[in-house]
């Protein structure tokens, strides 16, 4: 296990020579209640005062409930400014314009609402000259579990070489608030969704094969060609056939 107390001091040194180096006034993230988040609320607020975190619910019922809680208990228990966006008008607005435009896929649909929501961080950190945090971990990165423009969008990211499985420990050691620690991990993206079945892997498998851990046949082949068909996330080359 990582010694999480010097990497929460280094990480916090990271954020705020970052801040000096570029003159931004603060931080923005997107506090969407989970577990990335929360690591990246924690770690950017101990390296910022002005460090703003905003609750965007769109159109699923969990974003407005479960998930708001989740995100203001975060917020109460590090004392991080909140704001809400309700993006739900926007959404329908969207789809509305592109009626007879194109007819819509499931998941063109449901890719909407992470670009509303960066779209909405960088309209806010725009304003107020913030950076804006991503939320991404190693794991998610590896497979390309993200939103290209959305969530896999930002200025830097503190977490991006943490694993899922390292993300959960770092939590643990912060004491962050239960009921994120002991969340199912998920995109928030349509109802019943969650992380792990979406990927076809569950993290643990996922963090053991990047590790350079043995797992079953199947879900090497699945990691494999999610890693293959996710390169143009990671680094913004399509090349063709693939």
């Amino acid at each position: 296990m990582r010694d999480y107390q010097l990497e929460f001091d280094n990480r916090v040194a990271f954020i705020k020579r970052l801040l000096e180096e570029s003159g931004a006034k603060g931080i923005i993230f997107g506090n969407s209640g989970g577990k990335d988040s929360a690591l990246v609320g924690i770690l950017c607020k101990a390296a910022c005062d002005n460090t703003v975190g905003v609750v965007m619910p769109c159109s699923i019922t969990s974003n407005y409930e479960t998930d708001k809680i989740d995100a203001d208990a975060l917020a109460k228990q590090h004392n991080i400014e909140t704001r809400i966006v309700d993006l739900t008008p926007v959404r329908d607005a969207e789809l509305k314009a592109l009626e007879g435009v194109v007819e819509m896929t499931p998941t063109a649909t449901m890719n909407i609402a992470p670009r509303l929501r960066m779209t909405t961080l960088y309209a806010i950190a725009g304003a107020e000259r913030l950076l804006v945090a991503g939320t991404s971990n190693r794991s998610e990165i590896y497979v390309g579990y993200s939103t290209k423009w959305g969530d896999g969008a930002h200025d830097f990211n503190p977490i991006s070489d943490l694993t899922a499985t390292e993300v959960f420990e770092f939590l643990r050691c912060l004491d962050a608030p239960k009921s994120i620690v002991d969340k199912v991990p998920s995109a928030g993206l349509f109802e019943g969704q969650t992380d792990e079945k979406e990927m076809g892997v569950t993290y643990a498998e996922l963090d053991s094969y990047i590790n350079g851990g043995e797992i079953p046949a199947d879900k090497k082949e699945r990691i494999d060609r999610l890693h293959r068909i996710s390169e143009h996330k990671r680094t913004g080359v399509v090349r063709y056939g693939e």
